[in-house]
Parts: structure tokens; sequence; C-alpha cells
């Protein structure tokens, strides 16, 4: 281990390697074949001109391709970067997200799917109309299109950022390809092409993280070796059961805040639902998020493998400490290129695997938010338009966001500090949204006035809470990486300071500080969870929701018919309203009477 007494730390770098032109063509490969599944399904469904069949593909697609694109979007760059990031600095606590993963699909697949499916909703933001009312569904609509953007702007560009540095990658060139080649086989091919894209890229990446495995530990010596470094430098720990919210990754943490933060993408989010609607059945859409989970076990424990692997290849040089990449992001394609670089072509395949995760999950966003946009704020005002026209009109609005996607990406490039707040910001937007459909799920009293507080508080909470975390950052015994050695690099004459190897960062005294500010980021979304939703109940209480439940629809609840929906009552009825939809079919009015004998079907107008 290197000794923390010297004033400076000597370190060396690995003599420069780039692509080749192997690895180029390679790379390049990927971008191609994802234009021609694209430019094929524009041919196929020529003819079918509908926004349904754009959009959701027709609802004709069955589960197994639907499975491998959400565990596609799932593994978005920074997950295939920064996964093995996670497990090399931190160790395999990361590993118990599996837990997590599983009770997100249970949860996901029997609870909210059928509801939306059932519905015949289009988007997830339709469901809030029927529950509250048009207000609150368009504040959740612009809510999801503000993050997403966002998103989709910080997924292109931070691993154009991390290969850039490390293989010499351009990084506008980068930025520039993803961005166009996703609007060009979104654009044309709908959300056929987006699946089975999806499923080509996923693959790709499964293949890229076998072979750093296989080079990796054949280069140390084999599995077993692997295993036995790893242990020696403190990474095989899965024994953190402290009930702290504090502790960045512990089992609670984990089980619950994982649980509940991985559930505002699965179960609400337009991205992800807006697949599972695309399926022919709701056996089917269970179905793809049962084989979803079974596919991100697989995604898991190649990336966590990965970082072991990665720790056995650097446990007596960390690239970190002695100065060969900047950034935790730019450990994998550093590795890739120090043991895979002695045959061309192969760097290439790795790097397309990171960029496969981006393709996925930027054609995904603008698909979404398409369809989103057109069905949630722009269908209500053009209702006489013709179907060919909507579809058009959905095209071009892939061809909009995939270019502010784009220009969010070149923005992040200009503001680094930003970038980092940006990116933490997305998982505060998710909680409060959350929030608001256990509100409308399982709050049978709420009314749209709580739902719009809750969101609103929720939200201004989030923010609070992630300018509070950079302002007064956790204290040291919270985030701590485990040790690092740099006893087996070979020395230079260069040096750095010890207290920038270390990556000291200062700490502050202060009582917000130390407790909610330090809270670990999987609880953000379980503190954001409890606030929108117990600011819905309050609110809702206080503006006569109570006395409004018996018209709330038992089809718009986690459990139809369930007595909690009608305690007191002999029956359910569903308030006069012009605007209603069942099944998604428009109807003029719309009578559930639990006791006249139709079982709770609805009186459908003839």
């Amino acid at each position: 281990m290197a000794s923390t007494t010297s004033s400076s730390i000597i370190y060396t770098a690995n003599s420069e390697k780039t692509f080749h032109v192997a690895d180029y063509v390679i790379f390049g490969a990927l971008f191609l074949v994802s234009a021609l599944i694209g430019l094929y399904f524009a041919i196929a469904d020529r003819n079918k001109k509908s926004t349904e069949n754009y959009s959701l593909a027709g609802r004709s697609l069955s589960g197994w391709p639907v499975a491998l694109s959400l565990t596609a979007s799932f593994m978005s760059a920074i997950t295939v970067l920064g996964t093995p990031a996670e497990v090399y600095t931190f160790g395999t606590m990361f590993w118990w997200f599996f837990l997590s993963y599983t009770l997100v699909a249970i949860i996901t697949a029997n609870v909210f799917l059928p509801v939306f499916y059932k519905l015949g909703v289009s988007t997830t933001y339709e469901y809030l109309e029927m529950r509250f009312n048009r207000a609150v569904r368009l504040a959740a609509t612009c809510t999801f299109v503000v993050q997403t953007v966002i998103y989709m702007g910080m997924v292109m560009y931070m691993p154009a950022l991390a290969l850039n540095k490390v293989t010499g990658l351009s990084l506008v060139v980068s930025i520039v390809s993803t961005a166009l080649v996703c609007i060009f086989y979104t654009s044309i091919g709908g959300m056929k092409a987006v699946v089975w894209n999806d499923v080509v890229q996923c693959i790709v990446m499964w293949i890229g993280f076998a072979a750093i495995i296989g080079k990796g530990s054949m280069d140390v010596g084999g599995l077993n070796r692997v295993f036995e470094i790893a242990s020696e430098g403190g990474r095989i720990d899965f024994f953190h059961f402290e009930v702290d919210p504090r502790i960045r990754h512990s089992f609670w943490s984990i089980l619950i805040g994982g649980t509940l933060m991985w559930l505002s993408v699965y179960a609400i989010n337009q991205s992800m639902i807006q697949r599972c609607l695309s399926c022919y059945s709701l056996g089917q859409a269970k179905l793809s998020l049962y084989l979803n989970d079974i596919g991100l076990f697989l995604v898991l424990g190649l990336a966590c493998m990965s970082g072991l692997v990665m720790y056995a290849v650097y446990h007596s040089c960390d690239p970190l400490t002695s100065g060969k990449v900047t950034k935790s992001d730019q450990l994998i394609p550093y590795l890739v290129m120090d043991i895979l670089s002695v045959a061309p072509g192969v760097p290439g395949l790795l790097v397309a695997s990171a960029f496969s995760g981006t393709l996925s999950t930027v054609s995904t966003g603008i698909n979404a938010l398409a369809c989103t946009t057109w069905i949630d704020l722009l269908k209500p005002c053009l209702p006489n338009i013709t179907a060919y026209r909507a579809v058009l009109l959905s095209k071009i609005l892939v061809v909009v966001y995939g270019l502010l996607g784009l220009g969010v990406a070149f923005l992040a490039s200009l503001m680094d500090k930003i970038l980092t707040m940006a990116l933490k910001m997305f998982g505060v937007i998710g909680g409060p949204m959350l929030g608001l459909f256990c509100l409308a799920f399982f709050t049978p009293f709420a009314n749209s006035k709580g739902a719009l507080s809750g969101l609103f508080i929720g939200l201004a909470a989030g923010i609070w809470l992630t300018i509070g975390s950079f302002i007064y950052p956790p204290l040291e015994e919270f985030t701590r990486p485990l040790p690092i050695a740099t006893y087996g690099c070979e020395a230079l004459n260069i040096t750095i300071p010890l207290a920038e190897a270390k990556n000291v960062t200062t700490q502050y005294d202060s009582v917000l500080g130390n407790t909610l500010y330090a809270l670990s980021y999987c609880h953000y979304s379980t503190f954001l969870v409890l606030i929108t939703w117990g600011v819905g109940i309050i609110i809702s209480l206080f503006t006569g929701g109570w006395a409004e439940k018996k018209y709330v629809d038992p089809k718009l609840l986690a459990y139809p018919g369930d007595t909690c929906c009608c305690i007191g009552t002999t029956g359910c009825f569903v308030k006069h309203k012009k605007d209603a939809y069942t099944h998604g079919k428009r109807q003029d009015e719309i009578i559930l009477d639990n006791a006249d004998g139709r079982g709770g079907q609805p009186l459908l107008e003839k």
C-alpha cells in the first residue's frame, strides 16, 4: 500500500493507446445496423398509418423482445461505465440490487401495469386525468418532458467524454453520431425499430462485459484468483445491515430505497410502461417484466464481475490515484484499451457495447417524449387531425426532442459542475412522480388539489435536498471508498500532492449536513415519495376529498372492488363526467353501480 505519510505520490501511466482502423469499422457497424433496422420497419409498416402503430407498435409485440428492450434501456452507458467502477471503488454491496429489481418486477406487473393496461391508455399521464383532472395530467407530463430531455443529454455526453479521454474517440463525433442515428431510426421506424434495436444492443453489451471478464481473469490467473485478490482487498463484502439511512449502500438502503427508486422508473415512467403497453396481451406484458428481471440479474452479475476483474488487474496500481485516468467512469474504457488493444477490433466492439446503452436510452426517450407530447398535449387541441398527419407530427416531435437532447449534451460539456448536479436532479424527480401515482392508486379520497400540492412540494423538496447535499457534502465516514494501492506503479518524474490523490473533500460541521443532506442517494426516493404522498393526503382531507371518495371508479385504484374504496357505502359510483374514459374509449357518461348486478362493469353508451 502507498504510504500516507509522504507529502506526494510518485505515479506512472501506461503508454497511450488509441483506436485502430478495425475498431472504428466495428464501432461504425453498430450505427449502420441500427439505421438498417429502422429502415426495415419503415418499409414494412409503410401502409400502417396510425399513431398507435407508430408509438405502440400496434399493441402487437410479444414479451421477450420487450423484455430485452427494457433491459437494454436499463443498461444506459452510464450504467455500463458506472457499475464496474462502483464495485471497483466500494465493493460488492451494489450486488444486493438484484433484490430491488425482483420486487420492482413483481409490484409493477401485479399492481401498476394491470390498471394502465386494462384502461387502454397510451401514456401513464392519461390515467392521471381519469383519476384527477387535466391540470394534474399536464403537470406530470411537463415534469416528465423536462426530466427526460435532461437525462438524454447526460447519457449522450458523459460516456462520450469518458471514451474521448481514454480512447481518443472524438467527443463531437460521438455525441452527434449518437443523436443523429437515434433520430433517424426512431423517426422512420417507430416503436418497433426502437424495440428490435434494443434487442441487438442488449446482446452487444453482454458480449462486451463477457470479453472484459474473460480476458481480464485470464491475465490474473483465472476467476478463482480474481476472487482471492478482491477478497484480500476488501471488495467482497455483503454484510452491511446497518439501519442508518446515511450509509451509502447498506442492505436496507438498497432494499427499501433502491426498490422505490427503480419503481419510479419501471412502474410509472412513460419510457418503460409504453413498451409494456405495446404487448398484445396483459399476460405478455407481465411476462416481459419477469423476463426483464432475469436479464437484469445477468446485467448486474456481468457488470459487478467486471468491476472485480478490474480490481484484480489494477489492485497494485490504481489508475485513479496514479493519474492514468481522472474520473471513475474512465476506468472501464481504460481497462479495455489496456488489456484488449492487442487484438484490433475488440476495443471497438467493447466501446460499441457502451454506446449501445446510449442508443437504447436515447431512442427510448425520444420515442416516449413524442408519444407523450402528442397524446397528452397536442391531440386534445387537434381533434380532427388525420391519421397521416398525426404520424407525421409524431415523427417531427422525435426529431425535435432528439435535437433538444443533443443541445443539452453540448451545454453539459460547457458546465462540468452543473452536469453532476443535473444528473443527480434526475433521481429526485422520480420520487415525487412515484408519490403522485401512489396517491392516485392507493388513496381513494385523494383529489386533484392534493395531487398538485403533493407533486409541487415534492419537487421543491427534491431540489432543496439536492442543492443542500452539494453545499454540505456528507461526512467521509458515510461515503469513504475502500483502500487502494499504488505500490506496483512504476516511478516517473511526475508527482501529485497527497491531498489531491486522496480526493479529500471539505467537511462541514452542520446539523443538516450530517443528517438530512447526508441521506444516501438510495433514500432520496423514499424521502420524496413520503413527502409527496403525505402532503397529498393532508391537502385532500382539508379540501373535501373524504366526501368525494364514493365517486372514484374502482378500476382507477390498485385493487378494484376492494372494500377500502367503499367503506360505509353499498356501492361505488362514478361521477358523471363529460370526458370520462373506460378501456381507452371516450364516452359521454359512465355509470358504475356494484349493487345493480352488473358485477362492477360500466354501462357503456350504445
